[in-house]
């Protein structure tokens, strides 16, 4: 199968869903009116309320909610063929990731920034804001721990990668410094000085690779698990100005960028997709992932089709520094699409590899015993004629500048090969196969890590807001000391599980609980429609989550009787299986309570509260 029809058709599919059905949202649905007051400037206080610009913010948000998800997600799903990955990419994308975070960004603008549990707490009742919060607190440890650990994976014994990515923050402190002090509104000026310093740090990161000073910035797992744990807690307390909004509208031109050259690549090499649309392991016992297609698929690709994630940046950071209600259309569903192309783009990568060489990259051979199981699997698929034997992994390997490919498991390797191989066969970029494997692995790990600066500040929102129903200055986000508190215990928490987990162990349990988060998301978000007296149109919300969660909870039984429970039951990894057990039977449970919760109070049709009975006075 050629890859151009798949990414023309998948774009125009996107384009139109931009064009029709989120304006549908927009006008019907929600209303948009940018005579509505915003809390960037009823709440301004110069630190997390800010009103910001547009192109400025779809940088921030976008680089936000674009994580690991839409570059790994797709690349271990290519296991089960390219097939599954793209319907659920295009079709998920369109009519559940983006509705939802459109839908929550608008909500929570209306109800002055808070958070995804308050709303829950006031559209729906105080049971499922409670029930909410304290499963979103342990969702969104879980998430950044799954989405550092790829970033510390991709950076751990780079230094051209290390090196990169923190030239990045200083970079990132100096354009903040630049436009809202020195040169201040002059948001061209600043950005034409970042580019030029982010290419220049690609640049410079490739010298010292090469260079004496390469070890000096050749780190171990733990050592990228510190420094990044540093820069989340640094992050998270300093000013959105400074550091955190400038940092993402900084690598939002980066992956923009690289995607939109993706996709010209794509476009000019039309490679051919190696992997077969259908494989056999559909039906279970993959090497990646053990389960069938459905419904491991749906939670392997998290992001890019739909993420409960970004519900937490739609009602974190982002509401906070929105300028005017209009602009929450091009942010909120604008930004998924843009997310969706990522996923499309990665799978397109990933799958023109030859299957052989794919699953050598991404089966374990640390031991003589997964080496020996790597073998017979090849040969018995082999036999059956789904060819599994290396076809260019070694010329691969050699081109790359990498001393092993093999067993290199977690997506990231795979997809910088992927990326290379595409670039290098554009007209006037071949022969730099080693330059474009390197930046391919910098540009996952930039493309990651701002997602853990906003998580991490997400985060420490929503523990303040727990924490301030027993000491309410911990729920005033301006509170300095409270946001030091917060922000540090977040950090040791999600780098506790980085320290002592792995890729097999986090990334099932991110997806589980990252899809929950999206089905509690829809139903507050179908509640807030029902309280505006627009029951007619909760369907645009009720489809999504009828499939979203539905699927979840079977995959996540699933998972628990063939994954968690198996772990607990193996000495060697007790502690992790109980862990993992136990975290995702308390998520499981918490999105049934609110699911519950909220149909009784679909059904009882409870008096509206008091912002929607407003909202729609203000309607008519």
């Amino acid at each position: 199968m050629n890859a151009l029809p798949i990414i023309v058709g998948a774009l125009c599919v996107l384009a139109i869903a931009y064009r029709y059905y989120s304006a549908f949202i927009a006008a019907k649905v929600l209303a948009l009116d940018d005579s509505r007051p915003v809390p960037s400037k009823t709440m301004y206080d110069g630190h997390n309320y800010y009103p910001t610009n547009r192109w400025v913010l779809f940088g921030h948000h976008f680089a936000a909610i674009s994580g690991a998800g839409p570059l790994i997600g797709p690349v271990l799903a290519a296991q089960f063929g390219f097939l599954p990955g793209l319907l659920w990419l295009v079709i998920g994308v369109c009519l559940g990731g983006a509705v939802h975070d459109f839908m929550i960004l608008a909500a929570s603008i209306r109800r002055k920034g808070k958070s995804l549990a308050e709303i829950a707490r006031t559209e729906i009742s105080p049971l499922s804001g409670l029930v909410a919060g304290i499963a979103i607190l342990f969702i969104v440890v879980i998430a950044l721990a799954g989405l550092s650990l790829v970033v510390v994976n991709a950076l751990a014994e780079s230094p051209w990668g290390t090196f990169t990515v923190g030239f990045t923050i200083p970079l990132a402190l100096f354009m903040g410094l630049y436009m809202y002090r020195f040169r201040k509104g002059k948001i061209v000026e600043a950005s034409i000085i970042g580019v030029i310093g982010l290419l220049f740090a690609v640049y410079l990161g490739g010298r010292i690779a090469d260079s004496t000073w390469a070890a000096a910035f050749t780190l171990s797992p733990h050592k990228v698990t510190l420094l990044m744990a540093g820069y989340g807690f640094i992050a998270s307390v300093l000013p959105v100005w400074l550091l955190l909004c400038p940092r993402d509208y900084l690598s939002s031109y980066l992956k923009i960028g690289t995607v939109a050259v993706l996709i010209i690549g794509v476009i000019f090499v039309h490679p051919n997709l190696e992997m077969p649309a259908i494989t056999p392991f559909v039906h279970g016992g993959g090497p990646i992932v053990s389960g069938k297609v459905y419904p491991f698929v749906f939670i392997t690709i998290a992001c890019g089709a739909i993420s409960g994630f970004h519900a937490l940046v739609s009602s974190g950071t982002t509401p906070k520094m929105i300028a005017r209600e209009t602009d929450a259309r091009m942010i909120g569903y604008g930004s998924m699409l843009m997310e969706g192309v990522v996923g499309v783009v990665a799978l397109i990568a990933a799958t023109s590899l030859f299957p052989g060489d794919y699953f050598a990259i991404n089966t374990q051979q640390t031991t003589d015993a997964q080496k020996a199981k790597y073998v017979r699997m090849v040969d018995d698929h082999t036999a059956r004629g789904f060819n599994l034997q290396p076809q260019e992994i070694d010329r691969l390997q050699a081109e790359s500048g990498e001393k092993n490919l093999r067993g290199r498991t977690g997506g990231a390797v795979t997809l910088a090969l992927g990326i290379a191989k595409i670039f290098d066969g554009i007209p006037g970029l071949n022969g730099l196969m080693k330059y474009w494997y390197h930046f391919a692995i910098m540009f996952e790990a930039l493309f990651i890590l701002t997602t853990i600066d906003t998580g991490t500040r997400v985060a420490r929102f929503l523990l303040g807001e727990f924490g301030g129903r027993f000491y309410p200055k911990l729920a005033q986000p301006n509170w300095q000391p409270g946001a030091i508190l917060t922000s540090a215990l977040v950090v040791f928490a999600w780098a506790a599980f980085i320290w002592n987990g792995s890729i097999s162990t986090i990334w099932p349990m991110f997806g589980i609980a990252n899809q929950l988060l999206a089905a509690v998301a829809l139903c507050v978000a179908t509640t807030v429609i029902i309280n505006m007296g627009k029951a007619r149109y909760c369907w645009v919300t009720i489809a999504p989550l009828s499939f979203v969660a539905t699927t979840t909870l079977v995959a996540g039984w699933e998972s628990i009787r063939d994954i968690f429970w198996p772990q607990a039951q193996n000495p060697a990894s007790s502690t992790q299986g109980y862990i993992n057990t136990s975290l995702t039977v308390l998520i499981m449970a918490a999105a049934v309570i609110v699911l519950v919760d909220s149909v009784r109070h679909w059904i009882g049709g409870r008096k509206q509260p008091k912002i929607a009975r407003d909202a729609a006075i203000a309607e008519a």
